[in-house]
This record gives C-alpha cells, sequence and structure tokens, in this order.
C-alpha cells in the first residue's frame, strides 16, 4: 500500500506549509488586505494544493482498498511529522516519542499485511 505513504507524506507537507504560512503572519485581523495577503502567500498556496492532492488520493485508497487497512496506515503522517518537526522545525524529540513512532511503525506494518 504505497500509496498511503504517498498520502501521508502529501498530508504532512501540507501541515508543515501551514506552519510555515502560520508563523508568516504579523497578526490576524478580518480586513480586505489581510485576506487578500492569504491568497498571495505562496505556503498558504501550496498548502492547500499538498491537502487538496492528499485528499483525491484518499479517495481512490478507500474507494480500492479495504477501509479497515488503509484508515490505520494514515497514522505514518505522525511519523512523518515528527520527522519534519526535527528537520524543519528544529524541535528536539524525547526518547519517549520515539518509542511511540517505534510503535505506530509497528502498527502499521501488522496492518498492511
Amino acid at each position: 500500500m504505497s500509496l498511503t505513504v504517498v498520502q501521508s507524506i502529501l498530508l504532512t507537507a501540507g501541515q508543515v506549509l501551514l506552519k510555515f504560512a502560520l508563523a508568516r503572519l504579523n497578526h490576524a485581523e478580518w480586513t480586505w488586505r489581510f485576506l487578500r495577503s492569504l491568497l498571495t502567500d505562496w505556503p498558504l498556496a501550496c498548502c492547500g494544493l499538498c491537502f487538496a492532492a492528499s485528499s483525491v488520493l484518499w479517495m481512490y485508497i478507500i474507494k480500492v482498498y479495504p477501509l479497515s487497512q488503509a484508515y490505520p496506515l494514515i497514522s505514518l503522517s505522525y511519523v512523518f511529522g515528527m520527522i519534519a518537526a526535527m528537520v524543519f522545525f528544529h524541535e528536539e524529540i524525547p526518547a519517549v516519542r520515539w518509542a511511540g513512532v517505534a510503535l505506530i511503525m509497528a502498527g502499521c506494518c501488522l496492518v498492511a499485511k
């Protein structure tokens, strides 16, 4: 089910780009200027594209594969999210979280069989 890996990567990329976009915002106020700035923000636009592609791929996955097999595999996005937090945001990940990631990966291996 390599499609679920691609879908999880797209989902994670969307979340990372959303965090980048939100960090660039000085303050949020509901004015036309603010809304226009959102429409021209490239990380936010790329975030939307990643989420859209992830959603379309997810629709294909659950049409073709059993939901009981496909749904647990999207938890791979947690794994990719932790790696992205470390790489892009320089977050320190404690050992207990890595243990949790190992359990998630073990669960994904069991579900994929």
